[in-house]
């Protein structure tokens, strides 16, 4: 990672890659998604701000975990909600 990124990705050492590649949430009330972001608190697989539920950024704040990666096969990027900030691996 880069040298000038927040506290929240800098503590990121290793990543948590999803189990699934469906949103936890959103199966549990037959809706869609269009992403997916795996937090790197507890590893719970949820759907993006683009999808109708934003069940990722809804329990960063909720539960209080800042950092997601992207769980799309081919994207390396981590995200801070905390700091709004991105870096790639």
């Amino acid at each position: 990672m880069e040298d000038e990124v927040c506290k929240h990705l800098a503590a990121i050492k290793t990543l948590k890659q999803p189990k699934d590649y469906v949103c936890e949430e959103c199966i549990k009330t037959h809706s869609s998604w269009m992403h997916l972001r795996t937090c790197q608190t507890c590893g719970v697989t949820l759907c993006c701000d683009s999808s109708p539920n934003q069940h990722a950024s809804k329990h960063a704040a909720e539960a209080g975990h800042p950092v997601v990666i992207s769980a799309e096969p081919g994207e390396r990027w981590l995200w801070c909600y905390v700091d709004e900030e991105m870096a790639e691996y």
